[in-house]
């Protein structure tokens, strides 16, 4: 099985980075909002007030920091995060000693729905793959409080269908679409969720995302940098024309995010 330097999960406090590509989030851990509308996480904002309230009291501000384990491998989900920035991978380990990635979470939902689904173990490598920052409830109260309160279920059963569209969309997009197409996909999902155009995204989390090895990952990103459409330097990934990029992805990309919009609406609950 595939080996990665996690960083321990439990305190939520940053841990310093001990090789290139491990820098912590690059902002503290925020306060817990007071509104829905203070939040950057898409799911939160879609809740009502008097649900997002009940959960509020509820969270603790956490920071992520690239390469933190949320949960591993058959185990299950002691917490429920809700990330304001950065990215979080699901990855699951292939039998010649690779991984791919199957799943990924930003700002738009959480992490933790095996909790919610009363599914026991994870069976997915869960970490930070880019820093970030978010709030987290633990599994126990989470779920409690989403069988109490239908407005919270229902916006968490949306962000459920919301999520396994991406995970759809994506097996569709790796069996039909180039890999250039398919590296302009995942580079628009990450720059949406980390709020500014430079990002840390190495060799081997590139990989793991588009289910291919490091020469091909060095051909995807070449093809994108001698357009001009991104710069790539030592893991550091700069976007520089975000119009050129969405013309650069497949379709995948803009049907994934209409069905997000569609199910979670923008900052007010969904009717």
């Amino acid at each position: 099985m595939t080996s990665y330097p996690h960083a321990p999960e439990g305190s939520g406090e940053s841990r310093a980075p001990s090789t290139p590509g491990r820098a912590a989030s690059d902002a503290p851990a925020a306060a817990i909002p007071a509104t829905p509308g203070e939040s950057r996480n898409r799911l939160l904002r879609a809740l009502r007030p008097e649900d997002f309230a009940w959960l509020a009291a509820r969270l603790e501000p956490v920071d992520l920091p690239v390469r933190r384990q949320l949960a591993g491998p058959d185990e299950p989900f002691s917490h429920v995060y809700f990330p304001e920035s950065g990215v979080v991978s699901m990855v699951n380990p292939i039998a010649d000693g690779g991984a791919v990635e199957v799943g990924t979470v930003g700002p738009e939902g959480l992490v933790g729905l095996g909790a919610y689904l009363d599914a026991g173990a994870n069976p997915s490598d869960c970490f930070v793959q880019v820093s970030g920052r978010g709030y987290r409830v633990t599994a126990e109260d989470f779920c409690a409080g989403a069988e109490g309160r239908p407005g919270m279920r229902r916006v968490v059963n949306r962000y459920t269908q919301a999520f396994l569209t991406q995970v759809a969309q994506t097996a569709s997009c790796n069996r039909a679409h180039d890999l250039a197409e398919r590296c302009a996909r995942w580079l628009l999902m990450t720059h949406d969720r980390v709020h500014r155009d430079h990002f840390l995204l190495t060799h081997e989390f590139l990989g793991m995302m588009l289910g291919v090895r490091r020469a091909g990952v060095t051909v995807a990103a070449g093809m994108l940098q001698r357009a001009g459409v991104i710069r790539y330097s030592r893991g550091k990934i700069t976007v520089v024309d975000r119009a050129a990029l969405e013309a650069a992805s497949c379709e995948c990309y803009s049907v994934v995010r209409a069905h997000f919009d569609r199910l979670l609406g923008g900052n007010t609950p969904a009717a």
